[in-house]
């Protein structure tokens, strides 16, 4: 069985929104940027060579397609990127124009087990906010990466709500880079007993 990794950029205040650049939060956007370091390119990197499928919403989808079919680098994360099966959860896309798109319509958290259940390596989501939020409430996400950078923002789009209920998590590796970025991984407490 497949896990389902949420792996998130976050503000210690917990702002996941726009960490590069993207407008909606006008010059506090690209809060990322002056953290970021070669070690958090190989730990995301390692991440992306670990999966083999992308699960993302629309948004997150649609920045990424614009982005990434245009990039090229010398270690291949672009290539991977682009190659990778992309599954993309949307009520309004009718096409998903992005190499090896599929569009998840309907029970979302139904199809999400049913690509859990296939062989292969972990299933990748990122940014996505209300899909993260979602999956979360369902109880679907295996593991937590998040990537927690030196800042403040004091407005933005938050992983974790108000609303959310009560989930014990487990710590299962940390790091941090030079540039003081906390890297943690985390795992249902249930599912580390």
């Amino acid at each position: 069985m497949r896990k389902l990794v949420l792996s998130e950029f976050v503000t210690l205040d917990g702002v996941m929104e726009a960490p590069g650049g993207e407008p909606s939060l006008g010059n506090r956007a690209g809060w990322t940027m002056p953290y970021f370091t070669d070690e958090a390119g190989k730990f995301k990197f390692d991440e992306l060579a670990a999966s083999d499928a992308l699960l993302l919403g629309r948004k997150t989808y649609e920045g990424f397609a614009a982005a990434w079919p245009s990039r090229q680098d010398e270690a291949g994360f672009a290539d991977r990127m682009n190659s990778l099966p992309k599954y993309v959860v949307s009520t309004t896309l009718s096409k998903a124009d992005w190499n090896n798109s599929t569009i998840i319509k309907g029970d979302v958290a139904n199809a999400v087990r049913q690509l859990k259940e296939q062989p292969g390596q972990d299933i990748l989501l990122g940014g996505s906010c209300q899909l993260a939020q979602s999956l979360m409430r369902d109880g679907l996400i295996d593991e937590y990466r998040l990537m927690v950078f030196p800042v403040v923002l004091g407005i933005g789009k938050r992983l974790f709500t108000d609303s959310d209920a009560m989930t014990a998590l487990k710590l299962v590796d940390s790091a941090i880079t030079s540039t003081g970025v906390a890297i943690l991984t985390y795992q249902p407490a249930a599912a580390t007993a």
